[in-house]
């Protein structure tokens, strides 16, 4: 495994945001495990997940100004540390999110930050995918920007499971809206981290049996 896949799980497992136990997730699946950034509480946690997207980003996108969306309410502080880990790398690039209710005073309208403008990319950054939920209703906000497009989205853990078909829901949307979808690592990279130390040999298990029902047939 690369060091840099090693360094971000244990990132993840440190800060609280890579849980294992009995959980529900967006899709109403029953999982063993759970990513959740709203787990980060600090600058320094924050910053650091900013980094790591960033070095993401650097490999799959280059130094192209983009402009990065973060959907309500995770994907916020996402999208402002990724925007500032890219800024002290020279690369600045605005970012924008979505209220969860529309205003109708003041400046009005569902978007706070930039606002786009015909012909330009978005890369939206999420936490992570199960089913692909969140990414359809991110999709349906972004119709209302009329000339621009969504050139990728980022997340941090490629759960690797079945979407709506049997392919992975990374997959369906890629195919479905026609961008790439990039994790910073996938659930084969934790399970390898985890199979490193025997203690964590039941929390192995309980994955790879999860993954026997609902992984992807890719």
């Amino acid at each position: 495994m690369e060091s840099y896949k090693r360094e971000f799980i244990q990132f993840l497992e440190s800060a609280g945001v890579l849980k294992f136990g009995d959980f529900t997730a967006k899709s109403g699946r029953k999982i063993p495990y759970f990513i959740n950034a709203g787990d980060i509480k600090t600058g320094d946690q924050i910053s650091k997940l900013g980094e790591f997207y960033a070095k993401a980003y650097f490999e799959k996108v280059g130094n192209k100004r983009t402009v990065l969306y973060g959907p309500a309410y995770k994907g916020i502080p996402i999208a402002v540390s990724v925007a500032c880990a890219l800024s002290k790398e020279g690369l600045d690039v605005p970012f924008f999110f979505n209220r969860k209710e529309e205003k109708d005073h003041g400046e009005g309208g569902v978007f706070v930050g930039y606002k786009p403008t015909e012909g330009e990319e978005i890369v939206i950054v999420e936490d992570v995918i199960t089913a692909g939920t969140a990414i359809r209703e991110s999709m349906a906000i972004l119709s209302g920007l009329n000339g621009t497009k969504v050139a990728a989205t980022f997340v941090m853990v490629d759960r690797k499971e079945k979407g709506q078909t049997e392919k992975s829901a990374m997959a369906e949307v890629g195919e479905e809206y026609g961008f790439p979808v990039y994790s910073v690592v996938d659930v084969y990279d934790i399970i390898e981290y985890l199979e490193e130390d025997p203690a964590n040999k039941e929390n192995v298990e309980r994955i790879k049996n999860y993954l026997a029902v609902n992984g992807a047939k890719e």
